[in-house]
């Protein structure tokens, strides 16, 4: 496995895949997912992104091999692409999310969520430059 100090290429293909996922409504609807296959309806119900959002957003995230899909007469279904995928939501969940600390004594939730960085630069813009200074 390369580093990805060690090359721009590797560097670059794992920059554009986290491009997919620094979207808000692609973020709801993997997170969604994570519960297992669901119709379009439920997608929706459930997000609240409504059309024609949703549709662009699933077909991206199809063409993106992120979720896989199929039809069963007018229905249409969507579940992750892989276990690959499941762990990355799973893992930005984790690293981005307040969750409660648990306790013996039950004593107040403290949270672990990283705060985001402040942008040094004001021309920088929402989405993939916003998640990726958070990474820095």
């Amino acid at each position: 496995m390369t580093a990805l100090h060690q090359s721009r290429d590797v560097a670059s293909g794992v920059a554009d895949r986290l491009r997919l996922y620094a979207q808000p409504q692609r973020l709801m609807i993997l997170s969604f997912l994570l519960g297992g296959e669901q119709s379009v309806g439920a997608i929706d119900a459930a997000t609240g992104v409504g059309q024609p959002a949703l549709s662009q957003q699933l077909a991206e995230l199809r063409h993106a091999g992120l979720l896989t899909s199929r039809r069963a007469a007018r229905q249409v279904y969507y579940r992750l692409a892989n276990a690959s995928v499941e762990s990355c939501v799973r893992a930005i969940e984790t690293l981005f999310i307040e969750a409660p600390k648990q306790t013996a004594t039950n004593a107040p939730a403290r949270s672990r969520a990283i705060a985001p960085v402040a942008s040094p630069r004001p021309t920088d813009h929402a989405g993939a430059a916003s998640f990726a200074q958070i990474l820095r």
